[in-house]
């Protein structure tokens, strides 16, 4: 294939393929490498939406380019989770990273066949919709927040219906589980990584149907947190016997005295003062759940105040900490939101495909792509060229 120029966002030859042979070392074949090279340039360069169509004549007018990219993406068993922990390393290891977070990522559907597609309300646009949902773990670093792993919520129509899991691809040991479990099998994929435990992690808790079994599971596996939960998130005292009550009405019963003040950076650079109340709690026991036993926890709560909109609270591992730092970890929490709307760049919202392998290779491709553009120099305008051998 006479070699071509990628499309209207030039990219770094050099750049790319190192990162190309960093990231996808995992991938045994080296044809599977070329293509992953081609397929995540065509992403970088090809604007509007990224249909395989529209990656392949970025790669070449021959019909080699459609078929290797699709054969890539929907047809060749290479296994996504190896090269995610190699993306995770990388951005660690570049990226100066602070925390671990998790967003949740829609992706509007018209058919019904779609591996997970289901209907949903979506209570940001306030309507019922079509859609997959995703969990997405995202690494919150100095040179952004980025993509580095991906789970896909089934509901129980389609793991229990045998026909619709064949069609997909959707290997048996995936089942219909819960927001909460897809983070902690995130937080388990961390833990037996040495070079990835010691990040920890800011997780907003408020709308997670079991924030407590998320917090245990994270303390469990030796990865220390910060969380944002609801004033109802039940606690007990650290020390003594008394019932569960909301982490509201325990602060608020536990610290009527003055808060301590601490002082931070906001967003727009200036320091601002925030009253808060420090306590140490416990989490209540969960049937079926390995007990907690004495582990506790700090809390933190920041009263109302004049001009913010609510009494929010926050539970942590980290009790050697001051306040001012935990509070500054938290506020990675949002970090992960502001990303996946930035990953409509990539084509997170484009695969056409309908199976579960499928799409998991999309979306680790375009989680490289996104990465890429974090951890390279992108305002150098340099040619990226497509290897000749890639259609051979």
């Amino acid at each position: 294939m006479p070699a071509g120029t990628l499309g209207a966002t030039a990219v770094d030859t050099h750049e790319l393929r190192a990162f190309v042979e960093e990231v996808f070392e995992p991938l045994q074949r080296a044809d599977q490498r070329r293509w992953a090279h081609a397929y995540l340039g065509a992403l970088l360069s090809v604007p509007g939406k990224k249909t395989l169509q529209r990656l392949a004549k970025a790669v070449s007018p021959a019909p080699a380019a459609a078929h290797g990219l699709q054969q890539f993406i929907n047809a060749s068993p290479w296994d996504w989770g190896p090269v995610r922990r190699s993306l995770a390393r990388a951005v660690a290891t570049q990226g100066l990273p602070r925390a671990w977070t998790v967003a949740e990522l829609t992706i509007p559907k018209r058919g019904v066949h779609s591996v997970g597609v289901h209907r949903r309300f979506d209570t940001d646009l306030g309507r019922t919709v079509n859609c997959q949902l995703a969990i997405g773990l995202f690494l919150a670093a100095e040179v952004g927040c980025v993509p580095v792993n991906w789970s896909l919520l089934l509901e129980e129509s389609w793991c229990a219906d045998e026909k619709r899991r064949s069609r997909a691809r959707i290997p048996a040991s995936v089942t219909a589980r819960p927001a909460w479990r897809h983070i902690l099998d995130f937080a388990s994929d961390v833990s037996v990584t040495p070079s990835l435990s010691g990040i920890p992690w800011a997780l907003d808790l408020r709308r997670t149907a079991d924030a407590g079994a998320v917090m245990e599971g994270l303390a469990r596996r030796g990865l220390d947190f910060v969380c944002e939960v609801g004033a109802a998130e039940p606690v007990l005292p650290a020390f003594g016997v008394a019932p569960a009550a909301g982490l509201g009405e325990w602060m608020a019963r536990s610290h009527p005295r003055q808060p301590q003040v601490v002082v931070r950076q906001a967003v727009t650079g200036r320091l601002e003062r925030l009253a808060v109340h420090c306590g140490e709690v416990r989490l209540p026991g969960r049937a079926g759940e390995p007990s907690g036993g004495p582990r506790v926890y700090r809390a933190l709560a920041r009263p109302v105040a004049v001009g913010r909109p609510g009494a929010r609270y926050w539970i942590t591992s980290l009790a050697d900490w001051r306040a001012e730092e935990v509070l500054a970890l938290a506020r990675h929490a949002t970090a992960g939101e502001a990303a996946v709307r930035d990953l409509g760049h990539f084509g997170v919202q484009d695969f056409e495909g309908r199976s579960y392998p499928g799409w998991h290779h999309h979306m680790t491709m375009a989680s490289a792509a996104h990465a890429f553009t974090r951890l390279t120099a992108r305002d150098r305008v340099m040619a990226l060229t497509v290897p000749d051998s890639v259609c051979a």
